[in-house]
């Protein structure tokens, strides 16, 4: 995978810039591995923070531009620092040691080069745990599938139904039909979440979806979509955490948090499509409603 660094086009942007030499794209990191934090995470999906918690390696830079991001420190304005391929395996290997149930790669795309020499030298030291796929979703089909058969668990996002609005809020108009091909390929590698007896993710695909004011995500559309392509046998995760940061500040109207009623609709149309496998969160009033059970 390294030698596509040369001109890269890892991500959809293939900005064809030569990271090894150190020349720069969207992403905006060069050919070593760029980490802003390590260490153990319990408040993901109940099947990938288990009862003890999930590894997450989030790394540096990213291809999209959010408007919205609230990592945006760590997607766009480079906040990390270098780690060797070793450095990387003896951090794994240490989040096994500490418990975790898997090892969460956030926003790897750019960076699974270095990734995979870390994982090639953890492995025969005793690295078992599986990998996840933490991904935005603006993936090509052909990288993921150079991933087939080392990614246990894939948790992309599906962003937008819209181009117009991918295009406005991050950056890239595009985003629909990558995201839509690669959610497929991801399906046809792993297939639906699979866990062991104390329900802890072991294999499969988890969809995350966030809701956004004014419904400027599009559930209904990308929900539409999963349900006839995929099926509700999926597992999703319909998130009710957003809240204005970076540029959304000023951008309504993002320039707010989703209104219970705007979540509520959201839910209803994972019933009428008759997903019954995944996760909701809580109103943002804090309290569970009759309207939003948890789904198993």
């Amino acid at each position: 995978m390294r030698r596509l660094l040369s001109r890269c086009v890892m991500c959809p942007r293939r900005c064809r810039v030569d990271r090894s030499r150190g020349e720069l794209g969207v992403c905006g990191t060069g050919s070593g591995i760029e980490i802003a934090a390590v260490g153990i995470h319990p408040w993901e999906e109940p099947p990938i923070s288990g009862t003890r918690g999930s590894g997450t390696v989030f790394f540096s830079g990213c291809a999209l531009r959010c408007v919205f991001c609230q990592n945006y420190p760590i997607s766009q304005m480079g906040v990390g620092r270098g780690f060797s391929a070793r450095e990387l395996a003896e951090a794994m290997l240490e989040l096994q040691a500490g418990g975790a149930h898997n090892i969460n790669l956030v926003t790897s795309t750019h960076q699974m080069a270095g990734f995979l020499e870390a994982l090639v030298l953890a492995v025969p030291l005793g690295l078992r745990v599986p990998i996840v796929y933490n991904t935005s979703g603006y993936e090509t089909e052909e990288t993921l599938r150079l991933l087939n058969g080392i990614v246990d668990i894939y948790l992309p996002d599906i962003k937008y139904s819209d181009p117009r609005t991918a295009l406005r809020y991050s950056g890239c108009a595009d985003y629909v039909a990558f995201n839509r091909r690669a959610l497929l390929e991801m399906w046809r590698q792993v297939g639906p979440l699979q866990t062991n007896g104390d329900g802890v993710a072991c294999r499969g695909m988890m969809v995350r979806h966030l809701v956004l004011p004014a419904d400027a995500a599009g559930t209904r559309g990308s929900f539409a979509f999963l349900a006839e392509h995929i099926g509700p046998e999926l597992w999703v995760s319909l998130m009710n955490q957003y809240f204005p940061a970076h540029k959304a500040l000023n951008l309504p109207p993002l320039d707010r948090k989703v209104t219970d009623e705007e979540y509520g609709d959201a839910f209803r149309v994972l019933s009428e499509l008759e997903f019954e496998n995944g996760f909701t969160q809580t109103c943002s009033t804090g309290d569970e409603v009759d309207c939003l059970p948890k789904m198993q």
